[in-house]
């Protein structure tokens, strides 16, 4: 019962309190897919509020990327955007369609502004093969500023993310099993970098490349 509280508690806390003005729009994103998913595993709805919450603080560009597969981008199964803000309320709402409060939070989420909504960051869709490997043209970072970038799939994909620099030495890598996988570095001097993305999960995937 106590943790259930301290869920819900830091739950409320998220769907209350703005967005932090120090937390990158990739680091929102994916803090925000990691509540999704916790509140699907728990049928927690306020988690999953919590996550619209944040979700809808941030705003992103899409742009086309080439991008070198080992693979062919499989057929069954369409590239995917990042989930929306609005499917995740809906979410929450069918997991407790008779709840005032769930619904109310739902709409209080809705009528929010823009205000403070953090635009900036690019993304790109794509599908990819179960063991498959996606190898993107090197991007150029600034140096002594933060950069990071941030991989979204979906369903029972196990996406790895992987940064090298121009001599092809590993920079940052997650590879936590799940559909979901962030990295974050501060390059020292203005310098090209490549992302590699790697499926191995179960299963072909859809997912969406965000950078900075």
């Amino acid at each position: 019962m106590i943790r259930l509280l301290a869920s819900a508690a830091l739950a409320l806390a998220l769907v209350a309190a703005p967005a932090r003005a120090d937390r990158t729009i990739a680091q929102t994103a994916a803090l925000s897919a990691e509540l999704y998913l916790a509140g699907l595993e728990a049928r927690d709805p306020l988690l999953v509020l919590a996550a619209a919450r944040l979700r809808k603080s941030v705003a992103l560009s899409e742009v086309a990327r080439a991008v070198d597969k080992d693979m062919p981008e499989p057929e069954d199964i369409a590239a995917e955007a990042p989930l929306g803000w609005q499917e995740m309320l809906e979410t929450a709402e069918a997991m407790a369609p008779e709840d005032a409060i769930i619904t109310t939070l739902a709409e209080d989420i809705r009528a929010e502004s823009a205000r403070g909504v953090k635009t900036g960051q690019l993304y790109s869709i794509t599908a990819i093969r179960n063991g498959g490997t996606d190898t993107y043209p090197p991007m150029t970072y600034r140096g002594g500023e933060y950069a990071d970038v941030y991989v979204e799939g979906t369903g029972q994909a196990d996406l790895n993310l992987f940064v090298y620099d121009a001599q092809a030495r590993l920079v940052c890598s997650d590879t936590d099993i799940s559909a979901i996988a962030h990295c974050g570095w501060t390059p020292v001097q203005d310098a090209p970098f490549t992302v590699v993305v790697r499926n191995k999960g179960r299963g072909n995937s859809g997912y969406s490349l965000i950078t900075n």
